[in-house]
């Protein structure tokens, strides 16, 4: 079975994503969807990713829902900024935090996390001296910054994939 379907769930899952992207239930639609759900994990095999070894499912709940407030709350504070709420002079900056995660799938969990959180962008990860930059939007404070990295996401990403 595992030859035919490689990645079941990927397969699902991609399926599904391109009958939600064209909103339609098409026969052409539902043919063009199985065959990409079919295809895509077959070369995705060809690539060869090592195994997710997730431990402690019940952090990454955890974390998800911390993620869904910052990026809330960044949201609000992101707008305000453009609105001209609050008037002060901005400073935006790049900040180096020295990180002890180095799995590959959390280092990318995180790089989607600070990506798609208002206000921050991922823009370099050295992986031999385990130093991420990142540009913020408003930098008041830098050890604000590696703290709220190292503290609120790090630490949970490391009790998930180490």
């Amino acid at each position: 079975m595992r030859r035919i379907f490689p990645y079941p769930l990927l397969a699902v899952a991609l399926f599904g994503m391109w009958l939600l992207i064209n909103q339609s239930l098409s026969p052409g639609h539902l043919v063009l969807g199985a065959v990409i759900g079919l295809t895509l994990p077959w070369a995705l095999t060809l690539l060869e990713p090592p195994r997710v070894r997730v431990r402690r499912p019940t952090v990454m709940v955890r974390l998800a829902l911390r993620v869904f407030v910052d990026i809330v709350r960044s949201n609000i504070i992101v707008a305000g900024i453009i609105l001209g709420l609050r008037r002060r002079i901005r400073t935006s900056g790049f900040v180096e935090i020295p990180l002890a995660l180095r799995d590959t799938y959390g280092l990318a969990v995180l790089a989607c996390i600070i990506t798609s959180t208002p206000g921050t962008v991922w823009v370099n990860f050295n992986a031999p001296s385990g130093v991420l930059t990142i540009h913020v939007l408003d930098l008041v404070e830098e050890q604000e910054w590696i703290d709220t990295i190292q503290q609120r996401y790090e630490a949970l990403l490391l009790e998930i994939f180490t």
